[in-house]
């Protein structure tokens, strides 16, 4: 690191600014497979000013800067290929405004979803973006997340209406508003949106806030074989019944989740729905779907009426990743995320079911089937070279299978620097050529967030 971008940055922050050792190693690994990429150093912002003038000395001499929530990224979003500086949002965590009426909130990029809908207690509304890790909402909209409730409230792209976003010369610019819809120019929040930090750091958004429904009702349901419970996912959606959720997990998944969280769900391919709006349509679509699995073989469901019962099941859900990190002791995990078009769900799964046999690593697949999106937790000791090739192969086998039927590489964790590779064959070199045109646009230097979505100028993928 300069010594004049050091001193300034400790003379500035003082006890905000960090060279530890340990500093450095937590804010140079996440949750992926990738080996750590530590910065040189570490700002703990409380403003946007202050990302503003971290992001000005930093341009002033030619340092990257990496953007850090809470770190719970599965593809090196918050990695430092380059060195720099880290510059982690968490202490920018003050709810701005909520403007009941108008169901939207402002707040900085550092709060976190959990404690939104702790501030919306009592007022009739919820954010229900919901990833499953407490992910700050600044994350979220860099890596354009989604979740569970993605069928029903569809993902940050949807839901984010305005940014104050910091360029990579330290300006600062106002994207959206909180009008519902706007003609006027260019949209640029929707270019930030899913960016992961690469155009510009968000340091506070405005988000839509729903009315929490009448009446919520869960469900789980298991199946024969996952092709029954997928062929009762795609009949669900294409029949327009409006659920909230709907999560496949297969066997694998539900004996880890078992033994995690000490539950006792059937160890079956199984289902978890969940049903929103009034107490006669919650009772019609939960009525709907139990007939559509009965035909298709489901059987023992299961409801979850009770607030605390529902908690119960979704933390569950939640618990899955971490549960079947469990299933390797000491593993890492090789995570892909698909999505396609729902009719070609089935056969998505049923292929990549062919693939997971021929390997003899431990592969769970659960995931938000309602969208068309699901998940490998592809478990490795990164350390074994076997584990690595084959987590490799499996991973490119269902990415190309995901891209040929006309979906994406991934549905919600973003490119990172793990799918860097794919984004020709999805997109065309063209589409590819014109993302690297905007990102030479708005950071000539390449210090914003450097080698994620794009490798960095001159580098072949």
């Amino acid at each position: 690191m300069p010594e004049a971008l050091r001193l300034a940055l400790s003379q500035q922050f003082q006890n905000r600014f960090s060279c530890g050792d340990s500093t450095r190693l937590q804010h140079g690994r996440d949750e992926s497979v990738h080996d750590p990429m530590l910065p040189w150093g570490v700002v703990f912002a409380e403003s946007t000013e202050e990302i503003a003038s971290t992001v000005a000395l930093c341009a002033e001499y030619g340092v990257p800067i990496i953007p850090y929530g809470v770190g719970s990224s599965v593809e090196g979003h918050v990695l430092a290929p380059r060195g720099g500086i880290s510059l982690d949002l968490s202490g920018m965590n003050r709810i701005i405004a909520i403007h009941h009426e108008d169901g939207d909130a402002t707040v900085q990029a550092g709060v976190t979803r959990k404690q939104l809908n702790d501030a919306l207690k009592g007022s009739g509304l919820f954010f229900p973006i919901d990833p499953g890790a407490d992910a700050t909402l600044g994350g979220m909209a860099a890596t354009r997340a989604s979740g569970t409730n993605a069928v029903r409230y569809g993902t940050m792209r949807d839901n984010v209406l305005a940014t104050t976003t910091v360029l990579a010369d330290g300006r600062i610019m106002k994207t959206g508003g909180r009008a519902r819809k706007s003609s006027a120019g260019y949209d640029l929040t929707r270019l930030l949106v899913g960016s992961e930090g690469t155009l510009g750091i968000m340091a506070e958004l405005t988000v839509k806030l729903y009315p929490i429904p009448e009446a919520i009702s869960a469900a789980v349901c298991t199946f024969p074989d996952v092709d029954a419970a997928v062929q009762t996912v795609i009949q669900t959606i294409q029949l327009g019944v409006p659920v909230a959720r709907i999560e496949l997990l297969d066997t694998l998944s539900l004996s880890a989740i078992n033994k995690f969280s000490k539950t006792t769900l059937a160890e079956a391919p199984t289902l978890f729905f969940e049903f929103h709006g009034s107490p006669a349509s919650v009772k019609e679509q939960a009525e709907t779907v139990q007939a559509i699995a009965g035909d298709l073989g489901g059987a023992n469901f299961e409801w979850a009426i009770r607030p605390e019962d529902r908690t119960r099941l979704w933390q569950a859900r939640h618990d899955a990743y971490f549960a079947c990190l469990q299933l390797k002791p000491g593993c890492r995990c090789f995570p892909t995320d698909v999505c396609v078009p729902i009719s070609r769900l089935a056969e998505c799964i049923a292929a990549t079911n062919e693939d997971i046999a021929q390997v003899n690593i431990p592969i769970a697949l659960f995931g938000h089937v309602g969208d068309g999106n699901f998940h490998l937790v592809v478990l490795v000791d990164p350390a074994n070279e076997q584990d690595m090739q084959e987590a490799a192969w499996i991973s490119s086998r269902v990415v190309e299978r995901a891209i040929a039927m006309e979906g994406t590489c991934t549905g919600e964790h973003g490119i990172g620097l793990g799918k860097r590779k794919y984004l020709p064959l999805e997109h065309g070199e063209v589409a590819v050529d014109v993302m690297r045109a905007i990102k030479l646009a708005l950071d000539p230097q390449q210090l914003l967030n450097p080698g994620k979505i794009l490798p960095p100028a001159g580098e072949k993928n």
